[in-house]
């Protein structure tokens, strides 16, 4: 009981910002006495800090709580398709420190062989006294990777070797901790629910763009990850081309549709994948891509719209921001162009984590399994 009354607390800080134990007690319906116990427990831990007294006119002052940057670290590692990054998190979801590394096709070798060099090198930048609060690693990867060796240009019996390898036990044993594995789309959605800003919808569907267009969904405040891990692994689904015919998604609003125009232009791509705060793409090559992802991405939401009633669209992803707002505008105006007799248009919105989503999602699976309540418990809690 105490465990789950520690999460709890945990959790609602972490969705509220500090509160004092009179507004924990409110929320959950706990004693003050409990509560101050608990609190008082999660301070000595070093996962609370203390703030300034608010005096009121009557009683005693209050003394907001909040989350301890430092009470908790976790590394959060992502396998994409072009890159493998590493990622140093603190307790509120900041970067501490990073690596990268790019390469034409990821295989086993070439990210164990990042993570040991990487690994130790992150550990180092905190003091000697911190290491031991480093709680575990999340990996966000795609799943099935040999499955795409003609979507990546590939050889297969590279990709083959993912089919054998227990990546999970091998980090584990390199890291010297525990390492949890999930999508790397759906890691994305979850750092939006554990890491992002502003309001959250109860239900939405998540959009991340990376090398593939990938997917999270969000039902009643809660990462619904399906049966398989792979729930709202959205590249698959039918959807119109530019051309009248129906595509997968992944065809017209991935990446690396927009690195094939830049080739067949001429032009390098390799940028896309090195930096994702400045992309330098001729205007109408970069315009021509935005409208069919977001014609693709209306038809992907419309149709999830009318499956699930989602509140919201939530649409992130390796881009420079000015980019990812003009895709949430033009797939806005999309959707609206669309027959929606029936239907309850969701909101097209920008997520709120940015490029780094999937690295930051993998560090938030162990901070979540280990500190966190699931969405639901926790409203019901408050």
């Amino acid at each position: 009981m105490r465990a789950h009354n520690e999460r709890l607390v945990l959790s609602l800080v972490r969705q509220n910002g500090a509160l004092a134990k009179s507004d924990i007690a409110r929320m959950t319906g706990l004693s003050a006495q409990t509560v101050s116990v608990i609190m008082r427990a999660l301070e000595q831990d070093g996962l609370l800090l203390r703030g300034e007294p608010v005096r009121g006119r009557i009683g005693q002052p209050s003394v907001p709580m909040s989350l301890d940057a430092e009470g908790a670290f976790f590394f959060g590692l992502k396998i994409g398709r072009r890159s493998a990054d590493l990622a140093l998190v603190d307790f509120l979801g900041r970067v501490r420190g990073a690596r990268r590394r790019v390469y034409r096709y990821p295989t086993p070798d070439a990210v164990m062989d990042f993570v040991a060099e990487a690994l130790p090198v992150l550990a180092a930048q905190l003091p000697a006294n911190q290491r031991d609060r480093i709680g575990g690693m999340g990996v966000a990867m795609p799943f099935q990777l040999w499955a795409w060796v003609q979507d990546i240009g590939a050889p297969q019996s590279e990709m083959d070797a993912w089919r054998d390898r227990d990546i999970q036990g091998e980090l584990t044993a390199l890291a010297g901790m525990p390492v949890h594995v999930q999508n790397d789309a759906t890691a994305a959605c979850g750092a939006e629910l554990v890491f992002g800003t502003g309001e959250r919808p109860k239900d939405f569907l998540y959009f991340y763009f990376g090398y593939f267009i990938g997917g999270g969904l969000v039902l009643n405040g809660q990462l619904f990850t399906g049966r398989g891990g792979n729930a709202a692994g959205v590249g698959p689904m039918p959807v119109p081309g530019p051309d009248g015919r129906m595509h997968r998604l992944l065809s017209v609003a991935s990446m690396s549709v927009l690195a094939a125009r830049m080739e067949a232009a001429g032009l390098s791509s390799d940028q896309l994948w090195e930096r994702p705060d400045r992309w330098d793409v001729p205007e109408p090559i970069l315009s021509a891509w935005l409208d069919s992802a977001a014609e693709g991405l209306a038809s992907a939401a419309l149709s999830a719209a009318a499956l699930l009633e989602i509140e919201a669209v939530l649409i992130d992803g390796w881009m420079p921001a000015t980019v990812r707002a003009e895709v949430v505008r033009r797939t806005e105006a999309a959707l609206y162009r669309l027959d929606l007799s029936g239907v309850e248009p969701p909101a097209i919105r920008a997520g709120s984590v940015g490029a780094e989503a999937r690295a930051l999602g993998a560090a938030a699976i162990p901070l979540s399994q280990r500190y966190l309540m699931d969405q639901n418990a926790a409203a019901r809690e408050g």
